[in-house]
Protein backbone atom coordinates (compact mmCIF):
# COMPACT_ATOMS: atom_id res chain seq x y z
CA UNK A 1 0.00 0.00 0.00
CA UNK A 2 2.99 2.92 1.10
CA UNK A 3 4.27 2.00 -2.92
CA UNK A 4 0.55 3.28 -4.36
CA UNK A 5 1.55 6.59 -4.10
CA UNK A 6 5.38 6.72 -4.87
CA UNK A 7 4.17 4.62 -8.05
CA UNK A 8 1.05 6.50 -9.22
CA UNK A 9 3.87 9.73 -9.17
CA UNK A 10 6.18 8.17 -11.09
CA UNK A 11 3.86 7.08 -13.76
CA UNK A 12 2.53 10.95 -13.79
CA UNK A 13 6.09 11.72 -14.41
CA UNK A 14 6.67 8.93 -17.29
CA UNK A 15 3.58 10.03 -18.79
CA UNK A 16 4.85 13.77 -19.56
CA UNK A 17 8.06 12.54 -20.58
CA UNK A 18 6.80 10.40 -23.56
CA UNK A 19 3.93 12.56 -24.27
CA UNK A 20 5.02 14.25 -27.88
CA UNK A 21 7.81 13.57 -29.93
CA UNK A 22 10.63 15.66 -28.97
CA UNK A 23 11.82 14.76 -25.12
CA UNK A 24 14.62 15.88 -22.87
CA UNK A 25 16.79 13.45 -21.46
CA UNK A 26 14.71 11.05 -19.19
CA UNK A 27 17.82 12.31 -15.78
CA UNK A 28 17.00 15.60 -16.78
CA UNK A 29 13.10 14.96 -16.12
CA UNK A 30 13.64 13.30 -13.27
CA UNK A 31 15.09 16.00 -12.01
CA UNK A 32 13.51 18.56 -13.68
CA UNK A 33 11.30 21.17 -11.61
CA UNK A 34 7.77 20.21 -13.39
CA UNK A 35 8.01 16.56 -11.76
CA UNK A 36 6.92 18.15 -8.15
CA UNK A 37 3.21 18.74 -10.60
CA UNK A 38 3.31 15.90 -12.21
CA UNK A 39 -0.06 14.05 -11.07
CA UNK A 40 -1.90 17.57 -10.70
CA UNK A 41 -0.63 18.21 -14.86
CA UNK A 42 -1.57 14.68 -15.40
CA UNK A 43 -5.06 15.26 -14.35
CA UNK A 44 -4.99 18.58 -16.29
CA UNK A 45 -4.36 16.28 -19.21
CA UNK A 46 -6.60 13.49 -19.29
CA UNK A 47 -9.65 15.66 -18.05
CA UNK A 48 -8.81 18.86 -21.01
CA UNK A 49 -12.06 19.62 -22.41
CA UNK A 50 -9.71 21.04 -25.62
CA UNK A 51 -7.12 19.19 -27.69
CA UNK A 52 -3.78 18.11 -25.81
CA UNK A 53 -2.34 18.63 -28.89
CA UNK A 54 1.23 20.97 -29.14
CA UNK A 55 -0.83 23.54 -31.02
CA UNK A 56 -4.02 24.70 -31.10
CA UNK A 57 -6.59 26.53 -33.24
CA UNK A 58 -7.43 29.93 -31.89
CA UNK A 59 -11.35 29.09 -32.21
CA UNK A 60 -11.00 27.13 -29.33
CA UNK A 61 -10.75 29.87 -26.70
CA UNK A 62 -12.73 32.62 -28.21
CA UNK A 63 -12.56 34.84 -25.62
CA UNK A 64 -8.99 35.86 -26.77
CA UNK A 65 -10.06 37.58 -29.79
CA UNK A 66 -10.52 40.41 -28.17
CA UNK A 67 -6.70 40.26 -27.75
CA UNK A 68 -6.06 40.16 -31.31
CA UNK A 69 -8.75 42.77 -31.88
CA UNK A 70 -6.67 45.45 -30.34
CA UNK A 71 -3.06 44.50 -31.16
CA UNK A 72 -2.21 47.76 -32.19
CA UNK A 73 -3.53 49.26 -28.60
CA UNK A 74 -1.45 46.89 -26.79
CA UNK A 75 1.77 47.48 -28.81
CA UNK A 76 1.90 51.15 -28.21
CA UNK A 77 2.00 50.71 -24.26
CA UNK A 78 4.51 47.79 -24.84
CA UNK A 79 6.67 49.28 -26.75
CA UNK A 80 6.38 52.76 -24.08
CA UNK A 81 7.72 49.76 -21.63
CA UNK A 82 10.39 48.85 -23.63
CA UNK A 83 11.67 52.74 -23.88
CA UNK A 84 11.59 53.05 -20.25
CA UNK A 85 13.53 49.99 -19.84
CA UNK A 86 10.06 48.35 -17.67
CA UNK A 87 10.85 45.38 -19.76
CA UNK A 88 13.39 43.82 -17.63
CA UNK A 89 14.91 40.76 -15.77
CA UNK A 90 14.41 40.49 -11.89
CA UNK A 91 16.87 42.57 -10.08
CA UNK A 92 16.27 40.51 -6.88
CA UNK A 93 16.72 36.95 -8.20
CA UNK A 94 12.87 36.65 -6.96
CA UNK A 95 11.39 35.55 -10.02
CA UNK A 96 11.32 31.26 -9.62
CA UNK A 97 9.77 30.51 -12.73
CA UNK A 98 11.80 32.47 -15.61
CA UNK A 99 15.04 33.43 -13.57
CA UNK A 100 17.14 30.66 -15.90
CA UNK A 101 15.64 32.50 -19.04
CA UNK A 102 17.24 36.13 -17.81
CA UNK A 103 20.87 35.08 -18.68
CA UNK A 104 20.12 34.20 -22.16
CA UNK A 105 18.68 38.09 -22.73
CA UNK A 106 15.03 37.13 -21.93
CA UNK A 107 12.95 39.94 -20.22
CA UNK A 108 9.22 40.51 -18.78
CA UNK A 109 7.48 43.28 -17.43
CA UNK A 110 4.19 41.55 -15.76
CA UNK A 111 0.48 42.47 -16.77
CA UNK A 112 -0.95 40.29 -14.20
CA UNK A 113 -0.96 37.03 -12.43
CA UNK A 114 -3.27 34.95 -10.72
CA UNK A 115 -4.61 37.08 -8.02
CA UNK A 116 -1.60 38.90 -6.96
CA UNK A 117 -1.28 42.90 -7.68
CA UNK A 118 0.67 44.67 -9.88
CA UNK A 119 -0.41 47.90 -9.47
CA UNK A 120 3.05 49.03 -12.00
CA UNK A 121 1.10 47.73 -14.55
CA UNK A 122 -2.03 49.03 -13.56
CA UNK A 123 -0.67 52.56 -13.74
CA UNK A 124 2.12 52.07 -16.81
CA UNK A 125 -0.39 49.92 -19.29
CA UNK A 126 -4.32 51.01 -18.30
CA UNK A 127 -5.29 50.24 -21.11
CA UNK A 128 -4.00 46.72 -21.54
CA UNK A 129 -5.07 46.03 -17.97
CA UNK A 130 -8.54 46.76 -18.87
CA UNK A 131 -8.21 44.86 -21.94
CA UNK A 132 -7.24 41.83 -20.21
CA UNK A 133 -9.92 42.33 -16.93
CA UNK A 134 -12.36 41.47 -19.70
CA UNK A 135 -11.12 38.16 -20.54
CA UNK A 136 -11.41 36.10 -16.95
CA UNK A 137 -9.92 33.08 -18.34
CA UNK A 138 -6.73 35.03 -18.66
CA UNK A 139 -4.76 33.92 -15.21
CA UNK A 140 -1.28 35.70 -16.50
CA UNK A 141 0.13 38.06 -18.66
CA UNK A 142 3.31 40.13 -19.59
CA UNK A 143 4.94 41.72 -22.18
CA UNK A 144 7.88 39.68 -23.24
CA UNK A 145 11.11 40.68 -24.90
CA UNK A 146 13.66 38.65 -26.81
CA UNK A 147 16.61 40.71 -28.31
CA UNK A 148 18.46 39.81 -31.24
CA UNK A 149 20.41 36.74 -30.67
CA UNK A 150 18.48 35.58 -27.63
CA UNK A 151 17.66 32.27 -26.63
CA UNK A 152 15.06 30.07 -24.52
CA UNK A 153 16.85 26.62 -24.30
CA UNK A 154 14.31 23.60 -24.65
CA UNK A 155 12.30 22.84 -21.55
CA UNK A 156 8.47 22.19 -20.35
CA UNK A 157 6.79 24.24 -18.01
CA UNK A 158 5.74 22.81 -14.69
CA UNK A 159 2.05 23.84 -15.05
CA UNK A 160 -0.65 21.95 -17.04
CA UNK A 161 -4.01 23.64 -15.93
CA UNK A 162 -3.14 26.36 -18.64
CA UNK A 163 -2.78 27.28 -22.27
CA UNK A 164 0.22 29.93 -23.55
CA UNK A 165 -1.11 32.45 -25.57
CA UNK A 166 1.52 34.51 -27.73
CA UNK A 167 0.32 37.62 -29.31
CA UNK A 168 3.03 39.48 -31.89
CA UNK A 169 3.14 43.09 -31.36
CA UNK A 170 7.31 44.32 -32.26
CA UNK A 171 8.65 41.33 -33.86
CA UNK A 172 11.37 40.90 -36.47
CA UNK A 173 8.37 39.20 -38.89
CA UNK A 174 11.53 37.07 -39.31
CA UNK A 175 11.70 33.43 -39.99
CA UNK A 176 14.61 33.03 -37.83
CA UNK A 177 12.90 34.51 -34.76
CA UNK A 178 11.23 31.74 -33.65
CA UNK A 179 9.26 29.16 -31.33
CA UNK A 180 9.81 25.38 -31.79
CA UNK A 181 7.04 23.43 -29.86
CA UNK A 182 7.60 19.55 -29.72
CA UNK A 183 9.43 19.97 -32.89
CA UNK A 184 6.91 22.40 -34.76
CA UNK A 185 7.83 26.06 -35.37
CA UNK A 186 5.71 29.40 -35.19
CA UNK A 187 7.47 32.22 -36.35
CA UNK A 188 5.90 35.75 -34.58
CA UNK A 189 4.36 38.15 -36.94
CA UNK A 190 3.06 41.57 -35.95
CA UNK A 191 -0.75 41.37 -35.18
CA UNK A 192 -0.98 37.46 -35.24
CA UNK A 193 -1.52 35.02 -32.15
CA UNK A 194 -0.76 31.70 -31.53
CA UNK A 195 -1.61 29.31 -28.78
CA UNK A 196 0.18 26.29 -27.81
CA UNK A 197 0.40 23.55 -24.64
CA UNK A 198 3.47 25.23 -22.75
CA UNK A 199 3.98 21.83 -21.12
CA UNK A 200 5.45 20.41 -24.14
CA UNK A 201 9.08 20.23 -24.72
CA UNK A 202 9.50 24.17 -26.17
CA UNK A 203 12.33 26.31 -27.69
CA UNK A 204 12.99 29.81 -28.74
CA UNK A 205 15.41 31.61 -30.67
CA UNK A 206 16.05 35.07 -32.33
CA UNK A 207 18.57 34.83 -35.04
CA UNK A 208 17.72 37.89 -36.52
CA UNK A 209 19.00 40.95 -36.53
CA UNK A 210 15.47 43.47 -34.55
CA UNK A 211 14.64 43.03 -31.17
CA UNK A 212 11.40 41.02 -30.44
CA UNK A 213 8.09 41.98 -28.36
CA UNK A 214 4.98 39.65 -27.34
CA UNK A 215 2.21 39.63 -25.32
CA UNK A 216 2.64 36.50 -23.32
CA UNK A 217 -0.85 34.95 -21.75
CA UNK A 218 -1.33 32.05 -19.47
CA UNK A 219 -5.23 31.02 -20.48
CA UNK A 220 -7.15 28.68 -17.88
CA UNK A 221 -6.99 25.35 -19.30
CA UNK A 222 -11.13 24.26 -20.35
CA UNK A 223 -11.85 21.36 -18.56
CA UNK A 224 -14.46 18.39 -19.26
CA UNK A 225 -16.25 18.87 -16.38
CA UNK A 226 -17.61 21.47 -13.83
CA UNK A 227 -15.85 19.91 -10.98
CA UNK A 228 -12.49 19.39 -12.31
CA UNK A 229 -12.67 23.33 -13.99
CA UNK A 230 -13.49 24.46 -9.99
CA UNK A 231 -10.37 22.58 -8.94
CA UNK A 232 -7.90 23.82 -12.07
CA UNK A 233 -9.13 27.44 -10.68
CA UNK A 234 -8.87 26.91 -7.16
CA UNK A 235 -5.31 25.39 -7.70
CA UNK A 236 -4.16 28.55 -9.58
CA UNK A 237 -5.09 30.93 -7.08
CA UNK A 238 -3.67 29.37 -4.22
CA UNK A 239 -1.06 27.74 -5.70
CA UNK A 240 0.25 29.60 -8.81
CA UNK A 241 -0.44 32.63 -7.09
CA UNK A 242 2.19 32.23 -4.58
CA UNK A 243 4.93 32.06 -7.47
CA UNK A 244 3.97 36.01 -8.41
CA UNK A 245 7.00 38.59 -9.19
CA UNK A 246 7.15 42.07 -8.97
CA UNK A 247 8.07 44.71 -11.74
CA UNK A 248 8.95 47.14 -8.76
CA UNK A 249 8.98 47.50 -5.11
CA UNK A 250 5.48 48.24 -4.79
CA UNK A 251 4.17 45.14 -6.55
CA UNK A 252 2.95 41.91 -4.78
CA UNK A 253 6.20 39.05 -4.01
CA UNK A 254 4.44 35.90 -3.68
CA UNK A 255 5.35 33.51 -1.04
CA UNK A 256 7.49 31.03 -3.13
CA UNK A 257 9.51 33.91 -4.61
CA UNK A 258 10.30 35.78 -1.29
CA UNK A 259 11.76 31.80 -0.31
CA UNK A 260 13.42 32.30 -3.88
CA UNK A 261 15.12 35.88 -2.81
CA UNK A 262 15.97 34.29 0.74
CA UNK A 263 18.06 31.47 -0.96
CA UNK A 264 19.68 33.55 -3.46
CA UNK A 265 21.08 35.91 -0.27
CA UNK A 266 22.31 32.98 1.21
CA UNK A 267 23.95 31.47 -1.93
CA UNK A 268 25.56 34.77 -2.15
CA UNK A 269 27.07 34.65 1.45
CA UNK A 270 27.88 30.90 0.72
CA UNK A 271 29.77 32.13 -2.47
CA UNK A 272 31.99 34.63 -0.20
CA UNK A 273 32.51 32.59 2.30
CA UNK A 274 34.03 29.84 -0.37
CA UNK A 275 36.24 32.73 -2.21
CA UNK A 276 37.66 33.70 1.42
CA UNK A 277 39.42 30.70 2.18
CA UNK A 278 38.22 27.96 0.77
CA UNK A 279 39.97 24.92 2.49
CA UNK A 280 37.69 26.34 6.22
CA UNK A 281 35.03 26.37 3.48
CA UNK A 282 35.36 22.52 2.68
CA UNK A 283 35.78 21.68 5.96
CA UNK A 284 32.92 23.13 7.11
CA UNK A 285 30.85 21.53 4.14
CA UNK A 286 31.84 17.76 5.05
CA UNK A 287 31.23 18.65 8.91
CA UNK A 288 27.96 19.80 8.32
CA UNK A 289 27.41 16.70 6.30
CA UNK A 290 28.75 14.17 9.04
CA UNK A 291 26.65 15.86 11.76
CA UNK A 292 23.75 15.31 9.35
CA UNK A 293 24.60 11.58 8.85
CA UNK A 294 25.84 11.02 12.87
CA UNK A 295 21.95 12.84 13.65
CA UNK A 296 20.35 10.43 11.55
CA UNK A 297 22.21 7.68 13.00
CA UNK A 298 21.10 8.73 16.62
CA UNK A 299 17.59 8.77 15.47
Amino acid sequence: MKWIIPALWLAAILFAHFRGKVRIPLHRQLLDHSVLLAPVNAFMILLSKVPTTPYLDNSYLPGLKKLDDNWETIRDEALSMAELRHIKAAQKNDDIGFNSFFKYGWKRFYLKWYDARHPSAEELCPRTVALLREIPEIKAAMFAELPAGGKLNAHRDPYAGSLRYHLGLATPNDDRCFIRVDGEIHSWRDGKSVIFDETYVHDARNDSEDNRIILFCDVERPMRYGWAQAFNRWFGRVVMSAASAPNDGGDQTGAINRLTHLHWVIDQKRRAFKNWNKTVYKATKFGLIALVIVGFILI
